[in-house]
C-alpha cells in the first residue's frame, strides 16, 4: 500500500490548485465599476487595451518619429531631435533615452512601458471598466499555472507509483484509477480555464474590446498602430528600426 502515500499528495495537489483557480475565476468574473454612458478610445487608449504596455511604447515612438521630434534608425537606435515633451507618455520616452540623447529602441521600449505614466493610463483604463485589473490577471496567469504544475506532479506520481513493484491484491488498473480522478480534475480545470477564463487574461475587458471593435484604423496610420500593432507600420525601414534588437512580447 505503499502507492497510498503517492496518491495523497496527488489528491491535496489537485485540490488546492483547482480550489485556487477557482476562487480567481470568481475574482475576474466580478463586475467592474464603469461609469454612466460610453466614451470614445484615445489612441494610447486604445494601444493599451490591443497590447498592453508596449504597444503604448510602440506607438509613441512611432507618433514621435512621424512628427519629426525623435529619429528612429534602421540600425535599431534613436536620436531626439525636439526634447520638449508634448504628454507624460512621451516624457517616458526622452526619460528611458537619457540625457545623451541617444539610446537602442529595445531598451526605450522596456523603460517606456515600465513608466508611471503607462501604470497611470492602465489604471485609469481598469477603473473605468475597460481593462482588465493588474491583480486579475496576475491571479488568473498564477492559478493556471498552479494548476498545470499539480498535472505535472500527478503524471509523475502516478508513474512512480506504478513502477513500485505489485503490492498484496491491489492491481496497477486499480492504481492508475486512483491517479486518474485527480489527473481529470485538474486537465478538466485547464480545460475550461482555456474556454472561460482565457478572456480575462487579456488587456482589455468586454467592455473595452466592444469600443475596440468599434474604431476603424483605416487611413489614420496611428490608429492602426494602436489596433494592429507594429505589422501596421507601412514604413519597412521604420518597422526594421522598430523591431530590431527587440524582445518578442505576447500580442505585440
Amino acid at each position: 500500500m505503499f502507492w497510498v502515500l503517492f496518491l495523497l499528495p496527488a489528491i491535496v495537489a489537485a485540490g488546492l490548485s483547482c480550489g485556487r483557480l477557482c476562487l480567481a475565476a470568481v475574482a475576474a468574473a466580478r463586475p467592474q465599476p464603469r461609469p454612466d454612458g460610453d466614451q470614445g478610445l484615445s489612441c494610447y487608449e486604445a494601444a493599451f487595451l490591443a497590447g498592453g504596455p508596449y504597444r503604448v511604447a510602440d506607438l509613441t515612438l512611432v507618433s514621435m518619429h512621424r512628427a519629426r521630434r525623435l529619429l528612429l534608425a534602421h540600425t535599431g537606435w534613436a536620436t531626439v531631435v525636439d526634447p520638449e515633451a508634448r504628454d507624460d507618455l512621451e516624457r517616458s520616452v526622452l526619460t528611458a533615452i537619457g540625457p545623451g540623447g541617444q539610446e537602442r529602441i529595445a531598451a526605450i521600449r522596456s523603460g517606456a512601458a515600465a513608466a508611471d505614466a503607462v501604470r497611470s493610463l492602465a489604471d485609469r483604463l481598469a477603473g473605468a471598466g475597460l481593462a482588465v485589473p493588474d491583480a486579475v490577471r496576475r491571479g488568473v496567469s498564477s492559478s493556471v499555472r498552479a494548476v498545470r504544475s499539480a498535472t505535472l506532479l500527478i503524471t509523475v506520481l502516478a508513474v512512480s507509483a506504478l513502477l513500485m513493484p505489485g503490492e498484496g491484491d491491489t492491481g496497477r488498473g486499480e492504481i492508475a484509477a486512483w491517479f486518474a480522478l485527480p489527473l481529470v480534475l485538474t486537465l478538466g480545470c485547464l480545460v475550461i480555464a482555456r474556454v472561460e477564463i482565457h478572456p480575462y487574461t487579456r488587456w482589455a475587458s468586454p467592455d473595452g474590446r466592444r469600443l475596440l471593435g468599434g474604431l476603424d484604423p483605416a487611413g489614420d496610420p496611428l490608429t492602426a498602430v494602436a489596433v494592429h500593432g507594429l505589422r501596421a507600420v507601412d514604413d519597412p525601414r521604420l518597422r526594421s528600426a522598430l523591431t530590431s534588437g527587440r524582445f518578442a512580447h505576447r500580442g505585440q
